[in-house]
């Protein structure tokens, strides 16, 4: 009967918590994430951003001039944001919170690109090379190095 009685507002938050290979899955899947760096006046800079995977860690590739990687040269810390659910009861994410890693090595950024490619675009082949070049042209890769994660999954509250 007291379980019945919970009050509204009860903290779930260890219900909800994602284990280490939960989260690894969903970092897998097809998402958007939101990924915000600190501006020069210390305002957040968030924008919508697809990612790929760095020496397993996640990565982004950006224009080298872009306002993220000026305030990550600036600046390295950043958080990512990568959600999904269309209602309260289905909401899952992680939130990442660290440091980028600004890449220029060819061979490292081509790694990022393809993966990129690969996971939001087809398959990558040898024919999908000038695609990815063109993709990458006058890019930088950010490695993300995470000092802390943050993870909820709202149906395993079982609404």
């Amino acid at each position: 009967m007291a379980d019945e009685l919970k009050p509204l507002g009860v903290n779930q938050r260890n219900k909800i918590v994602m284990s280490q290979d939960e989260i690894d899955e969903f970092l897998q899947g097809r998402h958007s994430m939101t990924m915000s760096t600190l501006a020069h006046d210390g305002s957040i800079h968030s924008i919508a951003m697809w990612y790929g995977f760095l020496e397993g860690a996640i990565g982004i590739e950006s224009k080298a001039k872009a306002q993220k990687i000026v305030n990550l040269r600036r600046d390295p810390r950043m958080t990512v944001l990568i959600e999904d659910g269309e209602t309260y009861e289905t909401l899952r994410g992680v939130t990442l919170i660290g440091r980028g890693e600004i890449v220029e090595d060819p061979d490292r950024i081509w790694e990022l690109g393809v993966s990129v490619f690969s996971r939001y675009n087809a398959p990558y082949t040898e024919e999908m090379k000038p695609f990815v070049e063109i993709m990458l042209n006058k890019r930088v890769v950010v490695k993300m190095h995470v000092d802390r994660t943050i993870s909820w999954d709202h149906r395993k509250l079982g609404m």
